[in-house]
């Protein structure tokens, strides 16, 4: 009877101990999702902020354009907001988003990873047209208030008992419908339809943040190794990220103050 319960304590002391070891490796794989994320963002910020800066200008001597809200163009603004390239920055982040997404696989580590903070850097270019519509105040008020946001729902998600995986379906089918009726709206330019559509945008990327954050939490496997849990620690930091930015240009249309 006593070897039993010695044998019983043996592994219970044992389950213990796995149950331990797999919550301290869950919670290094989180934190390095989300110090990728935010490195990311950083690079995002600086490439926005830097590009507006080479792009506008306050000499009129520079200056190879006036804009309707009074702010000055030099040439390489022209190119980057007013010429056919702006189509190219635009649509560019969204080229790295499949080149990462379908060969992430098959990199190493560190290519991928190089290849996010390009990603991130790109993205800024494409977001420093912001400055140019909404007041720098406007900006970063919707950015703390964004991080709030997202701070909650991804510890929801994070910790939360239920199954998301039903709310995500009907999200990413929200995501097709935004897609779809933004496209509508560059020819009806209808100022209810992008009301509509920035506060719909709010609450599919809201749910999202808490999705993707459990989707994230289950993809980790203790037996992987470095190479496999690295590129999915970079794809969980992609999906955050895109959920970040998203969540942050939609509150900015809804809520920002225009220059």
């Amino acid at each position: 009877m006593a070897e039993l319960r010695n044998y019983q304590t043996r592994v219970a002391t044992a389950g213990t101990r796995a149950d331990a070891s797999i919550d301290q490796g869950l919670r290094a794989y989180m934190v390095k999702v989300y110090n990728l994320m935010a490195i990311g963002l950083v690079i995002t910020g600086l490439a926005a902020v830097g590009t507006v800066m080479m792009a506008t200008t306050t000499d009129p001597a520079s200056a190879v354009a006036t804009m309707s809200n009074g702010r000055m163009l030099t040439s390489f603004g022209m190119a980057i907001f007013a010429s056919p390239l702006k189509w190219v920055v635009m649509l560019a982040p969204l080229a790295f988003v499949f080149f990462l997404s379908f060969r992430v696989h098959t990199m190493s580590v560190s290519a991928a990873q190089a290849t996010f903070w390009a990603f991130a850097a790109v993205m800024g270019i494409s977001l420093s047209s912001i400055f140019l519509v909404y007041t720098t105040a406007s900006i970063v008020q919707t950015f703390f208030i964004t991080a709030a946001s997202f701070g909650a729902l991804s510890l929801w998600g994070y910790t939360t008992k239920t199954d998301l995986t039903g709310m995500g379906s009907f999200l990413i089918m929200g995501v097709f419908g935004l897609i779809i009726a933004m496209l509508v709206n560059i020819f009806l330019q209808s100022s209810a339809l992008q009301f509509a559509i920035s506060a719909i945008g709010v609450l599919v990327f809201a749910g999202l943040t808490a999705y993707d954050t459990q989707k994230i939490k289950e993809m980790y496997y203790e037996g992987d190794d470095a190479m496999v849990a690295g590129r999915k620690a970079i794809m969980g930091a992609l999906r955050l990220y895109l959920d970040f930015i998203n969540l942050f240009t939609f509150l900015l249309q809804f809520m920002g103050n225009r220059n």
